[in-house]
Formats: structure tokens, sequence, C-alpha cells
């Protein structure tokens, strides 16, 4: 057997390299499978308590808890789709209304540039008509797409509760076959690795949801407030974009900010909204994430940032929200494995390093000499 700290160091590292790029491959040419069957491994671990619950408290049979597990997340998922389109279907209903608005505006707007750039009205909205033309020529593509992607939406839906049902009903085959795969690897360290991380996740998930949820609430009652339109709807949005690290908070802002804009015609309400939505924010960041979704795996900022946009670049907005569950979960198994150890230690939070940590408690040691008081 080939051992491959035989091979010089540029030889292992590109190896890495290649696998690397071959996962990256394989992850955007095979997302159409992949991403319905990672979502389903976490919507199977965060149903696995209910599951446990109907079968081994209520003597439901394995099978029939397993069913049950799956149609009552079928049963959220689908009320959230109908609250979500009968808003949608709300806001489609005062287009008129909104664009009377919008038109007011742009004639604030078209008078500012005028004075400020020299630019007649007749100019700028011959500018917007040529715009226009442009965007009615790719109206049929743009509808083309939607289908497309409410289609692929519903797609996604059933094949996540199928495989869903499936990985509940086998997970101790598959439990078994991972620990006979990783023979080299003791029977205690795989099943260290598979119980932290369903531990992870369900934690992740479920603090996920509560943490949604306080933030659609604070959202919605500020909007509401203040006076918004679609205040829920916009409270509820909000919270959900919140979920991307760093950036759903300020694409959550300009949407409502934009929203707002076209049906009301107060700016103060944009510089409330603003404030209200940065103090929501900072709370989150510093009470709820910490105290609600906070976990024992902490991953750093860096590597968030990264997660996310590379998660976004391969799988697009699927890939943004399965970013953090899958970096905590390699964190545990890089953990775990020694020659992976120092990747585990790039994508964590961890501090002081170590060396620090010991030079530091050597220092605490070292008392020095007290000053002798001096007699008479």
């Amino acid at each position: 057997m080939i051992n491959n700290k035989q091979f010089p160091f540029y030889i292992q590292v590109t190896f890495k390299l290649l696998l690397i790029f071959l996962l990256g491959l394989i992850i955007v040419y095979g997302k159409n499978i992949i991403v319905p069957l990672v979502f389903s491994i976490l919507l199977s671990i965060l149903l696995l308590p209910v599951a446990n619950f109907l079968s081994q408290k209520l003597r439901f049979p394995n099978i029939l808890a397993n069913l049950v597990s799956v149609i009552f997340a079928l049963a959220v998922i689908a009320f959230l789709i109908y609250f979500f389109s009968h808003q949608i279907a709300r806001f489609l209903n005062d287009i008129p209304s909104i664009r009377e608005h919008l038109e007011k505006h742009c004639e604030t707007l078209q008078s500012w540039i005028q004075q400020k750039f020299n630019l007649s009205t007749k100019e700028q909205t011959l500018m917007i008509q040529n715009a226009s033309g442009k965007v009615k020529t790719t109206g049929t593509e743009f509808i083309g797409q939607t289908f497309f992607t409410i289609t692929q939406t519903v797609f996604y839906v059933i094949m996540v509760a199928i495989y869903t049902l499936l990985i509940l009903f086998y997970r101790h085959m598959i439990k078994r076959f991972l620990i006979a795969v990783f023979n080299n690897i003791s029977e205690q360290q795989v099943t260290e690795v598979l119980t932290e991380s369903k531990g992870i996740v369900q934690k992740y998930m479920l603090g996920l949801i509560i943490e949604m949820g306080i933030i659609a609430i604070l959202n919605s009652t500020i909007l509401l407030i203040i006076g918004v339109k679609y205040a829920i709807f916009l409270g509820v949005f909000s919270a959900i974009l919140n979920i991307i690290p760093y950036v759903g908070i300020f694409v959550g802002i300009l949407f409502t900010s934009l929203v707002t804009l076209t049906t009301s015609s107060h700016l103060s309400d944009i510089i409330w909204i603003i404030i209200s939505f940065e103090i929501i924010h900072f709370l989150d960041a510093n009470i709820l994430m910490p105290k609600i979704v906070g976990s024992k795996v902490k991953i750093n900022a860096l590597i968030t940032i990264l997660g996310v946009v590379i998660g976004g670049s391969l799988m697009g907005l699927p890939g943004i929200f399965l970013a953090l569950p899958t970096i905590a979960i390699m964190k545990i198994i890089f953990d775990r494995i020694e020659d992976l150890k120092p990747w585990g230690m790039l994508l964590g939070d961890d501090s002081p390093p170590p060396g620090e940590v010991v030079i530091y408690k050597k220092i605490a040691k070292i008392r020095l000499p007290r000053k002798r008081k001096r007699s008479g």
C-alpha cells in the first residue's frame, strides 16, 4: 500500500485541489439531485424527535410515525406557501395605487434630475421608454422562467417529502452502513460524529425557526406601528431573508423600503424602517443568535461569508441556506479525524490559540515578590 506522505508536498496539494475541483463539478452538474437530498437529510434530522415520540411514547408503528411526521412538515410548508401566495395576490391587486405613488415619486425625481443635471423631462421619458421597450422584449422569457421556477419548487417539495420519509424509515440501516464503510475508524468515533452532527443540526434548525419567528413578530409589529402597508408580509419576508448571514438584513431593508416607497408618500417612513430594522438586527446578532441558535460548533466570520458565497455560486439560493449547517457538520467530522484537524481549526472560531493559552497560564503562575514593609 502506498502512503501518500511519500509524495512531495506539491503533489499532495495538487491532488487535494483536483479533489475539490471535482467535488465542485459534481455539485454544479448534480445540484438537481443533491439539493433535494440534502434538504431531506436536514428535515429528517429535524423530524427525528417527532418520529421517536410517536413510535416510542404513543406506540405508533414505525412507518406510520414517519408518515405522520412528514405530513406534519408538509402541512407547515403548505401553510407558508398559502400565506405568501395570499399576500402576493393582495400586493398584485393594489398595483394601480402603487403605480400612482410611483408616478408621483418619479415626477419628483425627474424635477430633481432636471435641476441638477440639466436633463429635460422629455429626454428622461425617452430614456425610460427605451429601457421599458427592452424589458417588454424579454417579458415572455421572464414568464417562462417564472413557470419553470414554480414547477421546479413543486418538484423539490415532492422529492424532499419522499426522501425524508425513506431516510427516516431506513435510518438504522444507514447508520450501520456508515459504521461499516468507515471501518478504519473506530465505531465509537463514527457514532460520536453522527450523534454530534444530529444534535448540531437539530439545535441549529430549531433555533433558526424560533429566531425567525421572533424577528418576524418584531418586524411586523414595528411596521404596523409605523403604518406600512403589507406590514405582516414584509415583516415575515425580511425575517426569512435574515437567515442569510450578513447580507440578508440589508436585502430585507432595501426590499421593505422600496415597497414602502411605492405605497407611502411620507419619506420619514423609510427612515423609521431603516432605524428600527437596524436595532432589531443588533438585538438579534448580540442576544437572540447567541442564546437561541448558538451551538457548540463555532464558525468564524470569514468562513461563514465564504461558505455563503460559494454555496450561492454552486447551487443558487438553496446553497445559501445549506452553507452553515454543512460547514458545521464538516467541522465536527474534521475535529474527529487526525489528518483533518488543521481544517477543523481553520473553520473554527476558537480563541485564544492553544500556544497563547499555555503562555498565559505560565505567566499567570509567576508571582512577583512582595515588597517588605520597613520596620520602624
